[in-house]
């Protein structure tokens, strides 16, 4: 009988501190996607809300009469105050009615999201948040 514990002792004292190495090597691995998860979804929020104001600027510029500021000035009103400092807007108006206007909305990735996966060499530096839409001018 004291033969067959001290056998079982020895397999467990063998195993002792196994878990804590798995967990060493994983918990790198757990919190990088975490990471990920945070960052992506401040991303895909921030493109919902470009591609909003991108639509409500092309919405505007099918007006007759409209000008260049106004379109602009309707594109800040949906997008987000956050959003603003590095806001980039390209409009091309149609002159006559039936004539395709285009609305792009540019916004830097830094602005919408924390860059927080630079450690594992993704970053969002230099990277943009991009809509663009064409619609007829009425």
């Amino acid at each position: 009988m004291g033969i067959v514990r001290k056998q079982k002792r020895a397999k467990q004292d063998g195993r002792r501190g196994f878990l804590s190495m798995e967990l060493v090597l994983t918990l790198p691995f757990l919190f990088t996607v975490l990471l990920a998860l945070f960052e992506f979804s401040f991303l895909f929020f921030a493109r919902g809300e470009v591609c909003a104001a991108c639509r409500a600027g092309a919405r505007k510029a099918t007006l007759p009469g409209v000008t260049q500021l106004e379109i602009e000035e309707e594109v800040r009103k949906v997008l987000a105050p956050r959003l603003w400092e590095s806001l980039r807007i390209g409009v091309e108006l149609g002159e006559q009615s039936g004539d395709v206007v285009a609305v792009v909305v540019r916004v830097d990735m830094n602005s919408a999201a924390p860059d927080l996966l630079w450690p594992i060499g993704y970053t969002l530096k230099g990277r943009d948040l991009i809509a663009q839409i064409r619609m007829i001018k009425e």
